[in-house]
């Protein structure tokens, strides 16, 4: 756009001409564009992009020993307005000025503080020595503008006097002897290991001997095996078919004995059971009939008794004709008279039915059983007149 002006990223515009803004000789514009109206207004560059300066001074320490340092000093112009403004003026019109300028600056700075240390300090502390020159050196840059970043000591060198080498020669020797160590140890690390190799090697040749003769030995035992098979074989089914035969004449044996037992044992057992059963039936019919006869004689033997009683009764009454009975109730009287006289036929009866139980039964000839009687004698056949 016309009379438009926009500075880069890593610049600054600076804008001089009209009226001054709080006194400031120019305008500072940064990061945006503006108007500029020409020939009122004039336009000017500044560079805010990092920069370096080199810086190889020689310099004496606290021991009065010259050294050549060489250092490396990187800076910038500060962001801030008034940084812009200083650096502006000092170096607007010919920037490369900045990096010789912050060259002497640190030259004068290094030979200072390298003068305070020992060449031990410098050479051990070399971080320290950056440090202490950056801090005496900030200030001073400020003024103009400028912001160092960083300084960097690239290479300190006693200028041919030996110093740094006869410093150095302590640790050089520590560092060959370690060095001298460490291949001793490397060559006994080497020497163990080649060793450890030989004995792996002898091991593992042993190992394989071992499994050599081991498959070897199995074989000659699978050969062997092999040629004992066939008669081993034979000698099997010769072996089964014995165990075949012996099982085949058991067996036999056995149906056999199962074929005896069907045809006479049991045959036997059933007649001997059947003959027992005819035995008990007989014995139990013998038994009955037995019981039959006894009970037929006692049967009769009642009926004989039932058949004498009349007689008795009337021997009994007989008795009484010629007894002297006085009666004193009348025919009451007589009746009891008749009543006892009964009653004593009773009695009788009684008695001769338990003397029934005094039959004995003997055995006879086989053909039943003989019943011997209890004969009963009447009492009153011994009085007079029987």
């Amino acid at each position: 756009m016309l009379f438009y002006k926009v500075p880069a990223p890593d610049q600054a515009m600076l804008v001089s001409g009209g009226r001054r803004q709080g006194g400031q000789p120019f305008r500072v514009v940064t990061g945006h564009g503006t108007y500029v109206l020409p020939v009122f207004r004039k336009v000017r560059f500044l560079t805010l992009a990092m920069a370096e300066a080199e810086v190889s001074e020689t310099c004496v320490t606290k021991q009065a020993i010259p050294l050549q340092v060489k250092a490396i000093i990187a800076f910038k112009v500060g962001n801030d307005p008034e940084s812009i403004v200083n650096a502006g003026q000092r170096f607007l019109s010919d920037q490369n000025q900045m990096s010789v300028l912050t060259g002497r600056i640190f030259a004068g700075h290094l030979r200072s503080i390298i003068g305070s240390m020992t060449v031990e300090e410098i050479i051990t502390e070399r971080q320290k020595l950056a440090e202490a020159v950056l801090d005496t050196s900030k200030g001073e840059m400020a003024k103009i503008g400028l912001l160092v970043d960083s300084l960097q000591i690239q290479s300190i060198d006693d200028m041919g006097s030996g110093y740094i080498d006869a410093m150095s020669a302590p640790h050089k020797a520590a560092i060959r002897r370690q060095a001298q160590i460490a291949q001793a140890e490397a060559t006994r690390a080497s020497s163990m290991a080649e060793q450890d190799s030989e004995r792996s090697r002898a091991e593992y040749a042993r190992q394989t001997a071992v499994v050599q003769a081991e498959y070897k030995a199995q074989i000659d035992k699978a050969q062997a095996e092999a040629a004992q098979a066939g008669p081993l074989a034979q000698a099997n089914a010769q072996q089964q078919v014995l165990q075949a035969q012996t099982e085949l004449a058991q067996r036999a044996a056995e149906l056999r004995q199962q074929q005896l037992q069907a045809e006479v044992v049991k045959p036997a057992e059933a007649e001997a059971e059947r003959i027992t059963v005819l035995a008990r039936a007989e014995a139990d019919r013998m038994r009955i009939q037995a019981e039959a006869a006894a009970s037929n004689g006692r049967v009769a033997l009642d009926r004989m008794i039932i058949d004498q009683l009349p007689q008795i009764v009337r021997e009994a009454a007989g008795g009484l004709a010629g007894a002297n009975i006085n009666v004193l109730n009348g025919a009451d009287g007589l009746g009891e008279i008749a009543a006892g006289l009964v009653s004593q036929g009773l009695t009788i009866l009684d008695s001769v039915k338990q003397g029934l139980g005094q039959v004995v039964e003997q055995p006879g000839n086989g053909s039943g059983a003989e019943v011997e009687r209890v004969v009963i004698q009447d009492s009153t056949s011994d009085r007079p007149g029987k």
